[in-house]
């Protein structure tokens, strides 16, 4: 199995890991992401954000590149107890 690539800067927001096939994926979350980059870099949340997405959400950085969760209400949760 290949070995799974991790964030720098982000060990507070680690979740765990995923597998995928047969490679194994680093998990964030991706809000707590952002809550680093204002606390420890001073960032707005517009400028976290775009940092977030620019520079790590949408960097390739090869086979077991990171994923980054959000983990809001997003309404998908509950549709099961409707049924």
């Amino acid at each position: 199995m290949a070995s799974r690539l991790t964030a720098n800067g982000f060990e507070l927001a680690f979740l765990g890991v995923g597998r995928q096939f047969n490679q194994e994926l680093s998990v964030y979350d991706y809000d707590r992401c952002i809550e680093i980059l204002c606390d420890r870099d001073g960032m707005t949340m517009e400028e976290a954000v775009e940092y977030m997405e620019y520079n790590v959400v949408n960097a390739w950085v090869g086979k077991g590149t990171p994923v980054f969760v959000e983990l809001g209400d997003d309404g998908a949760q509950g549709e099961d107890e409707e049924r």
